[in-house]
């Protein structure tokens, strides 16, 4: 889950860190209103798209009328925070590095919105709860600061590395974290995702729940509701019926380097139903009848689940609602899968409702789709 940027800063207050005096806006500002006016958006960019404003006396309700209106939403929530004197602007984030099993810890000198132009980013990881954890960070930031800033830098990021484990985020920025003269540290910004996984142990921000529903597709809002997770991709040509992230992220990859990207990407959601191939093939044909989209693809893997069951389902599923659009389908079957139903047979079987070929490689599923295609 990404949470808004006042959900990441209570978030951060509430671990003792230092943010700048605010309120959230449902309504205008009063016009004695002064200091800088967010939008509370989940993307990016707000900054080069006119979405934070600075607001001097009597400002404050024209800037966030031009806020709302960039927004195409009157009643947008608006974060309006006091203006706080920066002598440098920072960036410092930390992000699960998931092939070394670490927090990694990344940091430039020079933050605000042209970070991604600096040229020397500091990074390395962490191990918060190791004991040379604070020696590690202070030898990551060292090289693009003076000693005493360093420090205090490696003390911080030490901290919100602890606060990554507690809160199970996947994600912690603060792009810009404002140096002040007098030496303090203050987050003027905060971006963090949260593990979907981790939301059972906690209580989602009315204001970050409330953004990312209305972020929702309709066809994603129905995925939802059916019990599993969907993201449409623009420009895709392929309508993908896959399940388990890693798995869709494959086949995300595989088809892109052939040239025919996919339309949508499908997950589990968790505590989701067993069974939600119906819903997920109905999702997928409703985005194939879409012009730009010229064919649906069905992969899956079976471990100890049975070859037979898949098949059958499958072929009922495309017998009640046939595909207007050429329909690929591949199944990676284990030797227990198998068990009594070999492939020659599931093959057959789908060929009885239109299936041209059953794949059990990906990268022969693909190059299936993209022949077709082209």
């Amino acid at each position: 889950m990404r949470l808004a940027e006042h959900d990441g800063k209570v978030l951060l207050r509430r671990h003792g860190v230092a943010t700048p005096a605010g309120r959230l806006l449902a309504g205008p500002p009063d016009p004695a209103d002064t200091g800088i006016l967010k939008a509370q958006i989940l993307e990016g960019g707000r900054g080069k798209r006119g979405l934070v404003r600075r607001a001097g006396p009597g400002e404050a309700p024209a800037a966030a009328a031009a806020i709302r209106a960039a927004l195409g939403d009157a009643a947008a929530p608006l974060l309006l925070e006091e203006a706080v004197p920066i002598a440098q602007e920072i960036y410092l984030a930390l992000r699960i590095d998931g092939t070394a099993q670490a927090i990694e810890l990344m940091c430039a000198p020079t933050g605000g919105m042209e970070v991604e132009n600096t040229p020397g980013l500091l990074r390395g990881p962490l191990f918060p709860e190791a004991p040379g954890a604070l020696e590690d960070a202070f030898r990551i930031l060292a090289p693009g600061f003076g000693a005493e800033p360093a420090a205090r830098l490696a003390r911080l990021a030490v901290r919100l590395a602890r606060i990554m484990v507690v809160e199970d985020l996947e994600l912690l920025e603060i792009n810009p974290l404002g140096l002040l003269a007098d030496g303090r540290l203050i987050a003027c910004d905060a971006k963090a995702v949260r593990d979907d996984a981790a939301a059972f142990r906690h209580a989602a921000p009315a204001l970050s729940a409330a953004l990312e529903d209305a972020a929702l597709t309709p066809l994603e809002r129905r995925a939802r509701d059916a019990g599993f997770q969907m993201v449409e991709l623009p420009g895709g040509r392929v309508a993908m019926i896959t399940a388990g992230a890693g798995l869709g992220m494959l086949m995300v990859d595989l088809l892109a380097d052939a040239g025919c990207p996919a339309a949508c990407f499908m997950d589990n959601a968790n505590g989701g139903p067993a069974e939600t191939m119906p819903e997920r093939l109905a999702l997928a044909f409703e985005i194939a009848e879409r012009p730009e989209v010229e064919a649906v693809m069905f992969f899956t893997t079976l471990a100890s689940r049975g070859l037979k069951a898949r098949v059958e389902a499958l072929a009922a599923a495309l017998r009640a609602r046939p595909p207007k659009k050429p329909f690929f389908a591949g199944i990676a079957a284990g030797h227990a899968a198998l068990r009594g139903y070999p492939m020659e047979q599931a093959r057959a079987d789908l060929a009885a409702v239109g299936v041209a070929a059953l794949h059990d490689n990906p990268h022969d599923l693909v190059r299936a789709v993209a022949a077709a295609i082209g």
